[in-house]
């Protein structure tokens, strides 16, 4: 068993089928292309890579399916085990069909996998129809049993949305509903580190003590101060995650791109049309 563990961690890929209307009139497709042929340049090829959710823009299971043939042809090149999460745009039945073609149901998708004695334990916080993120008492049932046995290399967990604080009250709104349930659920474990998604911005802080670590957005990023309106922006990136002497190490990688404003969602749009 090697000394330590080295993995990629991205997010919110938004993938549509070719030709459909792009968010933003963004090529999702390519950026996450893009990201994969940076991991090919690297010098050390990451041991597993890891999608914390919304997988796609619309969750339809046409997306699903050519996202996997995507996700397929990509990890061919790099050889190493990917794992996924679902977010808020994505529909477990239609994910289940299209991704794992398996029969379709609104059962939560989680699961625990040990990689080199590093236990990845991933999370379904998404809440259908919903943009806000809630743990179940079934998953966190689970979650409390399978942390009972601690795992050589400790455990990171892997959720769509954040924990930590942000810098604005409206970005903080699509955090977690229930952190402290999480919070209770781990106390005492061998819990080093939390990822997640769903803010497209990079956002590191401690959680009860522990490094969480939210990445931007693979297909877009989100600029993180403005208070009342949100901007989306034309960029990338991923982070490089390293677990060494028990503690979770995360390097964000920032891809090259236009930094442009792409649209600006006001809250006075929203307000005027409730």
């Amino acid at each position: 068993m090697q000394d330590t563990v080295f993995f990629v961690h991205m997010s919110d890929t938004h993938i549509n089928i070719p030709g459909k209307n792009p968010l933003f009139k963004i090529d999702a497709s390519q950026k996450l292309r893009d990201v994969f042929t940076e991991l090919e340049k690297l010098e050390r090829k990451p041991d597993f890579v890891v999608i914390s959710g919304d997988l796609t823009q619309d969750g339809n299971v046409e997306d699903y399916s050519y996202l996997r043939l995507l996700l397929e042809e990509e990890m061919s090149k790099l050889g190493v085990p990917l794992y996924l999460a679902l977010g808020n745009h994505d529909s477990r039945p239609y994910f289940r069909e299209g991704y794992l073609e398996e029969e379709p149901t609104e059962e939560s998708y989680y699961y625990s996998v040990m990689e080199s004695g590093l236990r990845l334990i991933v999370l379904n916080t998404q809440v259908p129809g919903s943009n806000e993120g809630h743990l179940d008492e079934e998953q966190l049932e689970w979650l409390r049993e399978t942390l009972s046995t601690p795992a050589p290399k400790g455990s990171i967990i892997v959720l769509h949305h954040p924990v930590v604080p942000t810098p604005t009250a409206l970005m903080d709104s699509h955090l977690l509903c229930n952190p402290q349930d999480l919070a209770d659920a781990i106390a005492g474990s061998d819990v080093i580190g939390l990822l997640s998604g769903h803010i497209h911005v990079n956002n590191i802080g401690l959680f009860e003590g522990i490094p969480s670590a939210a990445a931007t957005g693979v297909a877009f990023g989100i600029e993180p101060t403005a208070a009342h309106s949100m901007k989306f922006i034309d960029n990338s990136g991923y982070n490089l995650v390293l677990v060494k002497d028990g503690r979770m190490i995360v390097h964000p990688m920032a891809m090259p791109g236009e930094q442009r404003l792409v649209f600006e969602w006001k809250m006075e749009m929203e307000q005027a049309h409730s």
